[in-house]
C-alpha cells in the first residue's frame, strides 16, 4: 500500500489527535477541554471522531479498533495515577464504544464499497 501525501497529513491529524486526547486525559481536572456535554458523550465522541480519521488513513478498521479500544482503557486507567481523578469503567467503555461504532461503520462503508463481496466471494471466482 502507497501512502500519498494527502493520507500522511491525515495520518499525522490522527496522531495529533490521539495525542491530544492523551493529554486532555492526564493533566488536572483544571486545565481539562470540557464541550459543555456529558462526560460519557465527550468519550465516544472523541473515540470515535480519532477512530475515523485514523480510518481514512489506513482503510482497515477492524486493525484500527484492535489498537485503539485497549488505548482508550489504558488511558482511562491511568487516570488512577493522577491526583485528581479516579479510573472509571463507564468511561472506559465508552471509549471504546466510540473506537468500535466507527470501526464497524468504516468497515461497512468499505465493504459496500467493494460491491458487497466478501474475500470468500473472490476466492469462489478463482
Amino acid at each position: 500500500m502507497t501512502f500519498d501525501i494527502r493520507t500522511k497529513w491525515i495520518a499525522l491529524a490522527g496522531v495529533i489527535l490521539l495525542v491530544a486526547i492523551a493529554a486532555d486525559t492526564l493533566v488536572p481536572v483544571e486545565w481539562q477541554v470540557r464541550l459543555g456535554l456529558h462526560w460519557l458523550t465527550e468519550h465516544f465522541l472523541a473515540y470515535f471522531a480519532v477512530t475515523s480519521i485514523v480510518c481514512l488513513a489506513w482503510p482497515r478498521p477492524m486493525a484500527v479498533a484492535a489498537w485503539l479500544v485497549p488505548f482508550a482503557v489504558l488511558l482511562e486507567a491511568l487516570q488512577g495515577l493522577t491526583a485528581d481523578r479516579v479510573p472509571d469503567l463507564p468511561t472506559a467503555l465508552f471509549g471504546a464504544a466510540g473506537v468500535a461504532s466507527a470501526a464497524l461503520l468504516t468497515d461497512l462503508a468499505v465493504w459496500l464499497r467493494k460491491g458487497g463481496k466478501t474475500a470468500a466471494d473472490e476466492g469462489r471466482k478463482a
